[in-house]
């Protein structure tokens, strides 16, 4: 008796990445039409996942370029432009063998999926630093003085230290260790996507907790940046403790 279209679905679900070839070729000769989709279907999540394999490869350009220095660190930022909150530095040192997938510029991904990411990378990582500035910090030095500060502090947290940084467009002042700025580095280079990502996540969390205590901002939604909504509670209840004094002079 032919096994029903759910139990082949479940068959389809269930299979480690190695099965489903062979699960195609078993069912090759099924007509149904659900069987058939079934196939299809498996057929092109195959073909997306090589597709994915191959972009990711290309991620790795520069740590392959770098990696006979030694340990190839990626360092990118998240906060520099919200009306509150701080700035946020991720530092990120993959395995010569990483096979994660799917990591990239953390602005091209889903909140789940960064969510998802972000428990691999800190399981798979050899090592992860994160990096604050305040708002205060940000008011008394600037934004760009405090990213770089937050920078230091990622890098410093890294333990083993790196040999060579790979970072998004700048160099960081301060820092002994060769840099190699890359220009949409997010995008280019798997390192870099994976500290942007791991300093997103981190924020973004942290802007959901702000929003517990200071509710009538809207922080959990709009993560500090200037929403209408926020810019309106701006003008209706004045600034709270994590606003950057030097970013809401045109509000309040």
């Amino acid at each position: 008796m032919s096994k029903s279209i759910a139990e082949i679905k479940r068959e389809f679900e269930q299979a480690e990445e190695s099965r489903v070839d062979d699960l195609c070729i078993c069912y090759k000769s099924d007509s149904r039409i659900g069987v058939q989709n079934l196939l299809r279907k498996a057929r092109k999540g195959q073909s997306l996942l090589m597709k994915e394999r191959e972009r990711t490869e290309c991620l790795k350009e520069f740590e392959r370029k770098y990696e006979h220095l030694g340990y190839v660190c990626g360092i990118d930022e998240v906060g520099r432009g919200p009306l509150a909150g701080p700035v946020v530095a991720g530092a990120v040192i993959l395995p010569k063998d990483c096979q994660i997938l799917y990591l990239n510029d953390s602005k091209q991904l889903s909140a789940g999926k960064r969510q998802e990411l972000y428990e691999i990378i800190m399981k798979e990582a050899v090592s992860v630093g994160i990096g604050y500035s305040s708002p205060a910090r940000i008011d008394e030095i600037n934004i760009l003085q405090a990213t770089y500060e937050a920078m230091r502090e990622a890098i410093g947290k890294l333990s083993p230290q790196p040999q060579v940084l790979l970072n998004d467009a700048v160099t960081i002042p301060e820092v002994v260790i060769p840099q190699v700025p890359l220009v949409k580095g997010d995008a280019r280079s798997i390192s870099i996507a994976a500290a942007s990502i791991v300093a997103k996540v981190t924020r973004d969390r942290l802007m959901v907790e702000y929003d517990k205590i200071m509710p009538e901002y809207g922080l959990a939604s709009n993560k500090g940046y200037g929403s209408a909504e926020h810019i309106q509670a701006l003008k209706t209840y004045g600034p709270c403790p994590i606003h950057r004094a030097s970013f809401i002079r045109h509000f309040c």
